[in-house]
C-alpha cells in the first residue's frame, strides 16, 4: 500500500491527512491499520519517530464516525494511557488535527494541574480521552470517570507504561474495562518481561514489528566522545559553538544534573532551559513552547521527556550522561532525524560510563565511533591498569611451560617418578590439591 486512501479511510479523514501534509502512511501505519479497522487487538512494535500515534488514532476516528453518538457523561468511547504529561498533550493534538472536520471531542487528564476543570470536561462525556495512570486512577476512585463503556484502550510507550511504577494503576484501571474491549499497545521497545505482561492484556492479537527491537533510527549520525568526568561541561561548551547545532535537546540522569546544565549553558551565554518531573506543568509548557517556537536553543531534559518531545528540526541529542538502560537511549536519539529528516546524536562517556556504552552497543547490535578527548595522564592510567592483567596472564602461561616448550612449542619431557616413599607420603596432599584445582 502506498496511500492512505488504499487503507479504507473516510474521505473526512484524508482530507485531514492531506491539509497536515501526509502523504503516504509509514511502515507501521500501513501494516497496524488495517488490522485495527477490523477490530482486532494488537502488539505494535516500531522505532520512535515512525509515526505509531497516527497508527492508532486514525482507525480509532474511523470507529467514532462510523457510529456517531454522543459520549455518556463520566465516560469516554476510547481511552489513551501515556507515561508522561507532554506525550499525553501531543496525542490529544495528534486527534484534533486528524479529525479536524470531524471535531471529536478530546480531552488530556494529567497531573499537576487542578482537578476542577477536568472534572467538569469528564462531566460532558468524551469521545477521546488522553491520561496519565496516576490522576485518571483519582478520577476514578471518586466516580469521576467511568470506564465500564470505554470501548477502545491504547498503551503508547507500552514497555515505559507497564514498567517501574505504572503496572500497578495500569492493572486497577485495566480491570474496570469492559472485557469485550478493543487494546492496543504500541511502543519502541519490548523486553520479553514486559512482553508478557502485556500478553495478559490482549486477545488473539495481531503482531506488527516494522524493525527489530532496540533499533536506532538509521538517519541519525552517532558519536561517542570519552571524556574525563570534570571535562564533560567544557566539552559540552565547545560542541555548542558549532553553529550546525540550531535546535538541541541534552539528555541528563537526574533532575538536579538538568538544572545545572541548563544554568552553566545559560550562563555561558547558550540559550538553555531544563525540563524535568519537578518542574510544574506550566513551567514545562512554557519551556516546550519556547523550544518549539525556537527561542530556546537548547532543552535539558531527564528521560521523562525522551517519550514526550515530538519537536520537528531537532538538530542534535547529547547524552551529557548515558541513560542507566540501553532501551532509554533508542528514546533519546529518536527524538532527532524525525519526519523524515536527519540528525547526530552525540555521547560524552567517562570512565564510569563504560559498562553502559557497552550496554548500549549490545542492544542496539551496533559499535558506535569512538573519539578519545581524555586527558594523557587518564589514558595512562588505563593503560597501567591494563597492562597488570596482560603481564599476569603471560606469566600464567610461562609458568606452565617448560623451558623447551617455551622456546620451540615442543611438549614438556616427563618429570622423574619420584621414590616411593616420598610419592606415598606426599599422596593424599596431592590428590586434595588436585580436588583444589578440580
Amino acid at each position: 500500500m502506498t496511500k492512505f486512501s488504499d487503507l479504507g479511510l473516510a474521505e473526512i479523514l484524508l482530507r485531514a491527512l492531506s491539509h497536515e501534509g501526509y502523504e503516504t502512511p509509514t511502515s507501521i501505519q500501513s501494516q497496524a491499520i488495517p488490522f485495527l479497522m477490523q477490530g482486532r487487538d494488537l502488539l505494535g512494535i516500531a522505532q520512535t519517530g515512525t509515526g505509531k500515534t497516527a497508527a492508532f488514532a486514525l482507525p480509532i476516528l474511523e470507529r467514532l464516525l462510523q457510529d456517531r453518538r454522543r459520549p455518556v457523561p463520566f465516560t469516554a468511547r476510547a481511552l489513551v494511557l501515556a507515561p508522561t504529561r507532554e506525550l499525553a498533550a501531543q496525542i490529544a493534538d495528534s486527534f484534533r488535527a486528524y479529525g479536524q472536520f470531524m471535531r471529536p471531542s478530546v480531552g488530556v487528564i494529567v497531573g499537576g494541574v487542578s482537578h476542577r476543570p477536568q472534572i467538569d470536561m469528564l462531566s460532558r462525556g468524551l469521545d477521546v480521552l488522553v491520561a496519565t495512570p496516576g490522576r485518571l486512577l483519582d478520577h476514578m476512585t471518586t466516580g469521576r470517570f467511568k470506564p465500564a463503556t470505554t470501548e477502545v484502550l491504547v498503551l503508547d510507550e507500552a514497555d515505559h507504561m507497564l514498567d517501574l511504577g505504572f503496572i500497578v494503576p495500569i492493572r486497577q484501571i485495566v480491570a474496570k474495562l469492559a472485557k469485550n474491549r478493543q487494546t492496543l499497545l504500541f511502543s519502541a521497545t519490548m523486553p520479553k518481561e514486559i512482553a508478557g505482561l502485556a500478553a495478559d492484556m490482549l486477545r488473539d492479537p495481531a503482531h506488527v514489528s516494522v524493525t527489530p527491537v532496540a533499533t536506532t533510527a538509521e538517519r541519525v549520525a552517532q558519536q561517542v566522545f570519552l571524556v574525563d568526568g570534570g571535562a564533560k561541561r567544557e566539552m559540552l561548551l565547545e560542541l555548542m559553538q558549532d553553529s550546525e547545532i540550531s535546535r538541541a535537546i541534552v539528555f541528563t540522569r537526574t533532575k538536579r544534573g538538568a538544572d545545572r546544565v541548563a544554568q552553566h549553558l545559560d550562563v555561558a551565554g547558550v540559550g538553555a532551559e531544563a525540563i524535568h518531573g519537578n518542574k510544574s506543568q506550566s513551567q514545562r509548557q512554557r519551556a516546550l513552547e519556547g523550544f518549539r517556537k525556537g527561542r530556546t536553543r537548547v532543552l535539558v531534559a531527564t528521560d521523562i521527556a525522551a517519550r514526550g518531545i515530538d519537536v520537528d528540526g531537532v538538530t542534535h541529542v547529547v547524552n551529557y550522561e548515558l541513560p542507566d538502560t540501553p532501551e532509554a537511549y533508542v528514546h533519546r536519539i529518536g527524538r532527532t532525524a524525525r519526519a523524515g529528516a536527519s540528525g547526530q546524536a552525540i555521547s560524552l562517556c567517562d570512565n564510569g560510563e563504560r559498562p553502559l556504552l557497552r550496554a548500549i552497543e549490545k542492544v542496539t547490535r551496533q559499535t558506535l565511533p569512538v573519539t578519545d578527548r581524555r586527558l594523557q595522564d587518564s589514558r595512562a592510567n588505563e593503560r597501567s591498569e591494563e597492562a597488570p592483567r596482560g603481564a599476569k596472564k603471560q606469566a600464567l602461561r610461562s609458568r606452565n611451560a617448560s623451558p623447551r616448550s617455551r622456546r620451540d612449542g615442543a611438549r614438556p619431557e616427563p618429570k622423574s617418578p619420584a621414590p616411593a616413599g616420598r610419592n606415598m607420603k606426599r599422596a593424599p596432599k596431592s590428590r586434595g590439591t588436585d580436588r583444589a584445582r578440580g
